[in-house]
C-alpha cells in the first residue's frame, strides 16, 4: 500500500520519547537516538540559552518547529537556571498538522502540565501568552514568514535552524534563506543545526557568520555551531573546532552551496541549479577528499 505523502508515523526513540517519520520527506523528524535528547544537545545547549537566561530574557527563533521538541526544551531549561526569564519565541512551521498531531498523539506525556498548555496553544491556536512567555507560530513556507519576521525586528539571542536534510528540502538551507535567517540574529547570538554538510557550512560562512563543530549526537558526525565573529570568533575556534578533515571538505565540490535567487524554487529545480555548478567547479571532486580521510 502506498502511503500518503501527508502520512505522519508514530516512531519511538531510545530516550523513550517519540518521534514522526514523514512519508513526505521520506525521513523521521529525529534520529533513532531520542528526539527529547536531540533537543537539548544539538540545540538548547550549544546555543547556552541557560546562560542567557541569566540576564532576564531570551529570544529564541526556532525554524522549522515540528513537534514542538525545541521550544519545549529550550524554555524547560531556561525557567530552570531562572524561573523569572522572560522568552519571546517564535516558530517557522509550514505544517500545521505536525505540531496538533503531536499534541494528539500525546507526545508530551510526562512533561510538566505548564509545557504541555504552551505546546497545546502553539499547535491549535499558533499564539501563547503568559507574565514570562510570548509565543507565536507563523504557519508557510520559512522563505516568506522569515520576511516577517526580519521586518518585525526580532532579534534572535539563539535560533535553532533544524529542517530536514538537505537532499530532501534544500529550500531552507540555500545561501539567500540563510542570508535572511542571520538578519533575525543578535549580534551575540548563536544559530545551531544538526547538519554539518559543506554546503550548509558555506552558506553560513558566506552570510558573514564564523563557524565550529558540535558533539555528535545520535550519529557519527557532528551539528554546526555559527556566529558573527565580533563577539564571538575565538569562542567558536577555541570550543567548537573544525577538525583538519572537516576544513579541507570546504574545498571540495560538497562545499558549493544551494542557490534559490527569488527564494521561491521547487526543491527540484534548487537541486539541478547546484548540480551543474559542482559539474562546472575547478574544487577537488569530494571522493578523493574521502579516499584522503577513510
Amino acid at each position: 500500500m502506498t502511503l500518503d505523502r501527508n502520512e505522519l508515523i508514530l516512531h519511538p526513540t531510545k530516550d523513550g520519547s517519540f518521534t514522526f517519520f514523514s512519508s513526505e520527506f521520506n525521513e523521521a523528524f529525529h534520529s533513532n537516538y531520542g528526539a527529547k535528547q536531540e533537543s537539548y544537545q544539538k540545540f538548547v545547549i550549544p546555543t547556552q540559552v541557560q546562560q542567557v537566561a541569566k540576564q532576564g530574557q531570551v529570544r529564541i527563533l526556532d525554524v522549522c518547529y515540528g513537534l514542538g521538541y525545541n521550544t519545549a526544551a529550550a524554555l524547560e531549561v531556561i525557567w530552570q537556571k531562572n524561573p523569572h526569564c522572560l522568552v519571546e519565541v517564535i516558530g517557522l512551521e509550514i505544517n500545521p498538522e505536525v505540531p496538533k498531531a503531536a499534541v494528539n498523539q500525546d507526545i508530551f506525556n510526562g512533561w510538566n502540565d505548564e509545557y504541555i498548555k504552551i505546546l497545546t496553544a502553539l499547535a491549535f491556536k499558533h499564539n501563547y501568552q503568559s507574565d514570562r512567555l510570548q509565543a507565536k507560530l507563523l504557519i508557510g513556507d520559512a522563505r516568506k514568514t522569515i520576511q516577517k519576521v526580519r521586518e518585525s525586528g526580532f532579534l534572535a539571542d539563539a535560533i535553532f535552524l533544524d529542517p530536514f536534510s538537505h537532499p530532501q528540502c534544500p529550500q531552507l538551507w540555500t545561501i539567500e534563506f540563510i542570508q535572511n535567517l542571520i538578519l533575525c540574529l543578535h549580534e551575540n547570538g548563536l544559530l545551531a543545526t544538526y547538519s554539518c554538510a559543506a554546503s550548509v557550512r558555506t552558506a553560513l560562512v558566506n552570510a558573514g557568520l564564523v563557524i565550529g563543530s558540535t558533539t555528535p549526537v545520535g550519529r557519527r558526525t557532528p551539528g554546526t555551531i555559527a556566529a558573527y565573529p565580533k563577539h564571538r570568533e575565538k569562542e567558536i575556534i577555541d570550543t567548537y573546532p573544525l577538525s583538519p578533515a572537516e576544513i579541507e571538505h570546504l574545498q571540495t565540490r560538497a562545499a558549493v552551496p544551494y542557490r534559490d535567487p527569488q527564494l521561491s524554487d521547487t526543491a527540484e529545480i534548487i537541486v539541478m541549479r547546484r548540480q551543474k555548478e559542482q559539474q562546472a567547479s575547478a574544487l577537488e571532486i569530494t571522493s578523493q577528499w574521502k579516499k584522503r580521510w577513510n
